[in-house]
């Protein structure tokens, strides 16, 4: 399934929906083009917003000032917010994605652990609302893409109930099963 279509399937959140958005700008790139008098330059910005209460998204905008590629970049973060599964401060579930040349490895994180991962999954996950995570991304290191991972990444977490539904089990004995297996570690 294309990376696209797996956003378009995610838990979409409407931007009126959430409450108050934090945003965090990313990464601010300036692009010149070449033309006969010289060099003309225009900005691109990478930018996530999020609640920090499981709603997070992240926006591109490209303009001919920084302040209106930031605001357009906002815009499209809040275009494309997602609803993220938390178990209390962390995710339920380790999770692994390619997206294009990168690939982000997160896992879950005892409390207290903090968020250990590279600025971008950093970004994206303080704005879910994340406070403990370990993450690793290989490839690419390019924002653009490590981003764009990490809320793919995050978008393909499901929340116990979720996988409960899905195999007809009750909630109970999958989280028995769960305690079981960490007690055996």
């Amino acid at each position: 399934m294309s990376t696209k279509a797996i956003l378009e399937r995610a838990r979409r959140v409407s931007p009126d929906e959430v409450g108050d958005l934090r945003e965090r700008v990313v990464q601010i790139n300036r692009v010149a083009k070449v033309v006969q008098g010289g060099r003309r330059f225009h900005f691109s910005s990478v930018v996530v917003v999020g609640d920090g209460e499981g709603h997070v998204g992240v926006g591109i905008g490209k303009a001919g000032e920084v302040p209106d590629s930031i605001r357009k970049a906002v815009e499209n973060a809040k275009k494309r917010l997602i609803r993220v599964p938390l178990e209390q401060r962390t995710i339920p579930h380790d999770v692994e994605v390619k997206f294009k040349a990168t690939r982000v490895i997160m896992k879950p994180a005892a409390p207290g652990t903090g968020v250990i991962a590279g600025a971008g999954v950093r970004a994206v996950a303080e704005a879910a609302g994340i406070r403990d995570l370990i993450a690793k991304t290989h490839g690419s290191n390019n924002p653009v893409n490590v981003t764009q991972a990490a809320l793919l990444a995050l978008s393909q977490l499901e929340s116990p109930e979720d996988v409960a539904r899905r195999r007809s089990i009750p909630v109970e004995r999958l989280r028995v099963r769960r305690r079981a297996k960490s007690n055996e570690r």
